[in-house]
C-alpha cells in the first residue's frame, strides 16, 4: 500500500478504480470553486455563505477579516492547482492527493471540535453554521471511501 500512496515513478498512470479518478475531479472542481468564492468574493463567501455577521463601528475589523478570508482562498486554490497538474500530469499521485485531503477534513469535522475550547462563536458572531462545518464528517467519509477505491488495483 505503501508504494501505490507514494510510487516510485511519479508517471500519468493511475491503477485506482475509475469512481476513484472521477471522484478526485469532482472534488477538485468543487474545492476550486470554493477557493475562488473565498479569494475574490470574500466577503459574499464570509457573511452569506459562512454565515457571519457584520460587525461595525469606529474600529471596524470586517477589511482584515476580508484580507484573512481572501487568503485563506488563494492557499486553497494553491492547493486545488497541485491537484489539477496531478489530474492532467501525474495521475499515480492521486492516493496522496486523497490522503492530504482526508487528512485536512478529518481534521475539520473531528480534530479541531476536540482541541478547541469551550468558547462558541455560533450565536456571537454568526447566525448559523458553515456550510464546511456541517459538510466536513460528510466530506471526510466520502474522501475515505474514494480513498479506499483510488488504492484497489484495476482488474
Amino acid at each position: 500500500m505503501f508504494n501505490k500512496i507514494f510510487p516510485l515513478v511519479a508517471d500519468n498512470n493511475f491503477n485506482g478504480h475509475k469512481i476513484a479518478l472521477w471522484g478526485f475531479v469532482l472534488f477538485t472542481l468543487l474545492m476550486t470553486w470554493r477557493s475562488i468564492i473565498h479569494m475574490l468574493f470574500e466577503k459574499y463567501g464570509f457573511h452569506e455563505i459562512g454565515n457571519f455577521i457584520s460587525i461595525e463601528g469606529n474600529a471596524d475589523p470586517m477589511v482584515l477579516i476580508y484580507r484573512f478570508f481572501s487568503l485563506w482562498g488563494f492557499a486553497q486554490l494553491i492547493i486545488c492547482l497541485i491537484c489539477w497538474i496531478v489530474i492532467f500530469r501525474y495521475r499515480a499521485l492521486i492516493p496522496l492527493m486523497y490522503l492530504l485531503w482526508l487528512f485536512e477534513w478529518s481534521f475539520r469535522a473531528f480534530g479541531y471540535p476536540l482541541i478547541r475550547e469551550d468558547i462558541t462563536i455560533q450565536g456571537i458572531y454568526t447566525v448559523g453554521a458553515s456550510p464546511g462545518e456541517v459538510g466536513a464528517p460528510f466530506a471526510a467519509f466520502l474522501l475515505m471511501i474514494l480513498f479506499s477505491l483510488s488504492l484497489i488495483q484495476k482488474k
